[in-house]
């Protein structure tokens, strides 16, 4: 049987390059990854080298043409999903200047205070000045400096020389396909977080000239805006010889983590839910117009869907909970351990998660577990709180620590679910999960008890960044349409509420009480 048309799907995020063969009715065959460094800096700094993202692509690619070589000759398309919120300076060849600015930097806080500070602040940044952003953008910069508004200012005021060569800031999406096509565009998406587009029309995403002049950097070091569906061209000659592939092929845009995730776990229609369960979380749902909820810190922003906005509530940590219990609480004759080591296999550590889960009631024994390893973002933006287990007694085993961390991240989920159905305009009845951390089926469990709604898991959770981008190549190039694709998404299971949900309710009350109680503690501890 011949191998039908394939989109080579690009997964970049912080951890590394991977990469898979998508068809168009979601097929994944295939995967292939390296990982990629992350240099931690003095001061708040964090980078990757472009070039390392690079080199790793042509690996992943051989990778997938050794294993599966028909498949690799049918590829007719790219399109990449990316991290987001990083920055890299590139000259007018298109060389980065400097290594990319990760969206953990935090070292452009002070900058963006001073570029956009004045009276009455909010955080450090004009009041005045975020209302025209929220008016407009539908957002704002983040105080952390997490953002390229930030690193941008960083770039100007603490290497001058560097941005006098700048000739386009790129976000990592953007980079990427400067590297496959030669041409220098921005998504809807993936400019967002430069904060100076207007966002209101999103048929017509476009430059702001007032938030262009008042960013502070020059109006051509920005680059065009395309949809995330528009193809940006073919490969360039020097990339197909670095890949091996025909300049036949031609390259999507593509979009950033979050949007492609709702994409691939076929959530695109209006008010349809997905919850991403990696190291943070988030709740996404497409929906029909442009909207801020500045309290909570939910806002509906560019999507690739045209004509429609996708709402995200994001949780700061998540399964970056479970790696920090791997790998800080274990014991001896622990399942997660072997031969005397701590196991890194991922499918094995969920089988032994899932071992011990069911061996502990709803409530872990009266242990409760705040999932804030660094911060949280929706409900409350508060960059002061931290994780912690509360109510541990001499009768508290590792078993119940374990399953106070599950009940925790959902818990936590359930305090940003209230606010989500707000904004929907209606309570969350069913929610797609997917993400890493979906493989285990005793946290699906404890999801659909805390939230007490329907929980179907994605069939393939771990691919759903590389489908969502192979689904997006090929609405690009004609294959199918946005209209096709919750037909084609795949779920393996079905979790309903079971009799422990109404456990959940007692301990749900308590745990924002702790919060409300505990957040004046936190802002005492870690005010700098």
């Amino acid at each position: 049987m011949a191998v039908p048309p394939q989109v080579l799907a690009i997964d970049l995020g912080t951890s590394g390059m991977k990469a898979a063969l998508v068809a168009a009715d979601g097929t994944v065959t295939g995967w292939a990854d390296r990982a990629v460094p992350l240099h931690v800096l003095p001061g708040g700094g964090a980078e990757q080298d472009p070039h390392a993202w690079w080199d790793a692509l042509a690996e992943v690619v051989a990778d997938l043409g050794r294993a599966f070589p028909e498949h690799l000759r049918a590829v007719t398309t790219i399109c990449s999903s990316t991290q987001g919120e990083g920055t890299i300076a590139v000259d007018a060849a298109g060389e980065p200047l400097t290594r990319c600015i990760s969206w953990l930097d935090m070292r452009g806080a002070e900058h963006l205070r001073r570029q956009f500070g004045g009276f009455p602040a909010y955080d450090g940044m004009s009041v005045l000045k975020i209302a025209r952003w929220l008016r407009l953008t539908g957002g704002m910069p983040s105080p952390t400096g997490k953002d390229p508004a930030a690193h941008m200012l960083f770039v100007r005021d603490t290497m001058p020389e560097v941005y006098a060569r700048t000739a386009t800031f790129l976000n990592v999406l953007d980079w990427i396909n400067l590297k496959l096509t030669g041409r220098t565009v921005a998504t809807v998406d993936s400019i967002l977080t430069s904060w100076v587009t207007d966002n209101r029309d999103p048929a017509d995403i476009r430059y702001s000239p007032a938030l262009v002049t008042a960013s502070g950097i020059d109006r051509d070091k920005f680059p065009p805006i395309v949809a995330c569906t528009e193809v940006v061209g073919g490969l360039s000659p020097q990339a197909a010889d670095h890949l091996g592939l025909p300049t036949s092929v031609r390259v999507v845009a593509g979009a950033i983590d979050n949007t492609a995730a709702a994409i691939g776990a076929g959530t695109v229609r209006d008010g349809d839910a997905h919850l991403y369960l990696g190291t943070s979380s988030w709740i996404a749902a497409h929906v029909p117009a442009k909207k801020t909820d500045a309290l909570t810190g939910i806002a509906a922003v560019p999507c690739a869907v045209p004509g429609r906005y996708l709402m995200t509530a994001l949780q700061a940590t998540a399964g970056a909970n479970l790696t920090w219990l791997r790998d800080k609480i274990v014991e001896y004759d622990d399942p997660l351990v072997t031969a005397g080591h701590v196991s890194r296999d991922e499918n094995r550590i969920f089988d032994a998660f899932d071992t011990i889960i069911p061996t502990v009631p709803p409530g872990a024994d009266g242990v409760l577990y705040m999932p804030w390893l660094y911060g949280e973002r929706v409900p409350v933006d508060n960059p002061h709180l931290r994780a912690g287990f509360l109510n541990i007694s001499l009768h508290t085993c590792r078993s119940d620590l374990l399953r106070a961390v599950f009940e925790g991240v959902a818990l936590n989920t359930r305090w940003m679910a209230g606010p989500v159905g707000r904004f929907l305009g209606a309570p969350l009845s069913t929610i797609v999960i997917t993400g890493g951390a979906a493989r285990s089926r005793s946290w699906c469990q404890i999801f659909a008890d805390v939230l007490n709604i329907e929980v179907r898991r994605d069939s393939a959770p771990v691919a759903v960044n590389a489908r969502g981008a192979g689904w997006i190549g090929a609405v690009g190039t004609g294959q199918l349409s946005f209209a096709d694709i919750p037909a084609l998404a795949r779920n393996d299971e079905v979790f309903t509420p079971g009799p422990d949900r109404a456990a959940y309710d007692q301990i749900f009350d308590t745990y924002t009480y702790a919060y409300r109680r505990l957040a004046p503690l936190y802002k005492r501890i870690n005010h700098r």
